[in-house]
């Protein structure tokens, strides 16, 4: 039976955003000269990542319509097309001061931005402090909403609790161990820089590694010095692999201009190297990877369709980085000329 005396339960909860936070900071270097775009046109950004997905920022130099032709216009947008929409907070600033509160949290779409048509207006802006040199830079701060959970809290009214669990640091203690060297026991070569790593923490991680260093692959590419030698593989993408290895994530970058595009083509060789090495999460962390399979077997299994990709300069990029691949898709591209000339074989034959 319920009690019907005494204090009642008490409990309480709470429903947490996830998000991520960056800003942008754009400069618009030869503004007089960019005042010879239309009413109407603008010039856009380089697009940049944030929160899982691509932006780009819209710059109208005299308004994004006629309405507005005495302004500045500036929009937020997404890049390319996504499956969802995405909520996020942003503001635009002059100079690359922080803003200090932002917009109400708003829907994106592609193809639909989101910003400020009367921005700041030219006269001004050609009167302020802004403006030096003929140029001058907007920061554009956000803030995206990735989800939603839920976690208890301590009621209103409870004891205080005095053992305070922290957070799993295992990764930041593992990733410490891998940059100190300390107890190391194998010395990898890869592109003429060494890297000293943990045989047992390699192996608990990943197959590959466990039959190379324990296994049947024990010593069949290390020289007499112990050092195992990794071919057709970037000293920079081994090392994101390790780092990986040893703290199950990737490493942070800064997200500027260059760095994305470096990140682009890093993902790219990491995809190989961690299907090298049958690191699953890895391979899914970086492009779903057993979808992205499956659709790319399915389209290269028409030989005329294999033929195209390989005289692509991204296919003639990728033989040369990963040999290994070149390999594969000759003996690919045989096999299917080989299947595709099956029936004409046969019947010589049977003639």
């Amino acid at each position: 039976m319920s009690p019907t005396t005494g204090e009642p339960l008490r409990s309480a909860s709470s429903i947490v955003a996830n998000t991520t936070t960056g800003y942008h900071i754009l400069k618009i270097d030869g503004y007089s000269f960019t005042m010879a775009t239309p009413t109407g046109q603008c010039l856009d950004s380089h697009p940049f990542t944030l929160g899982g997905h691509r932006w780009f920022i819209r710059y109208y130099p005299n308004g994004n319509t006629s309405e507005f032709k005495d302004y500045i216009s500036i929009f937020l947008y997404l890049d390319g097309i996504v499956g969802k929409e995405v909520k996020a907070r942003f503001q635009f600033r002059l100079g690359e001061q922080q803003a200090m509160t932002l917009e109400e949290v708003r829907t994106f779409a592609s193809s639909r931005g989101l910003g400020h048509s009367k921005f700041v207006k030219r006269e001004e802006l050609e009167k302020s402090t802004h403006l030096k040199g003929d140029s001058f830079t907007m920061r554009c701060d956000i803030v995206v909403v990735n989800e939603f959970r839920t976690k208890e809290q301590t009621a209103v009214g409870d004891p205080p609790r005095f053992v305070s669990v922290p957070p799993s640091s295992l990764h930041h203690h593992l990733g410490d161990l891998l940059l100190a060297e300390k107890g190391a026991d194998v010395v990898f070569d890869v592109g003429g820089q060494t890297f000293a790593a943990h045989r047992c923490v390699l192996a608990a991680r990943s197959p590959v590694f466990s039959a190379e260093l324990f296994g049947t692959m024990k010593e069949s590419n290390t020289n007499t010095a112990g050092v195992i030698h990794v071919d057709d593989m970037e000293a920079q993408v081994f090392k994101a692999l390790l780092y990986f290895v040893y703290t199950d994530s990737l490493p942070k970058t800064k997200n500027t201009e260059e760095e994305d595009e470096e990140e682009d083509v890093m993902s790219q060789h990491l995809l190989v190297a961690a299907d090298r090495y049958n690191l699953e999460r890895l391979k899914l962390l970086q492009h779903h990877c057993e979808g992205l399979k499956k659709a790319c077997l399915y389209f290269l299994n028409t030989p005329a369709n294999l033929r195209t990709a390989m005289a692509t300069d991204g296919f003639k990029h990728l033989s040369r980085s990963c040999p290994t691949i070149m390999c594969f898709s000759i003996f690919n591209s045989w096999f299917l000329d080989f299947l595709v000339a099956w029936p004409s074989l046969l019947q010589t034959l049977w003639v």
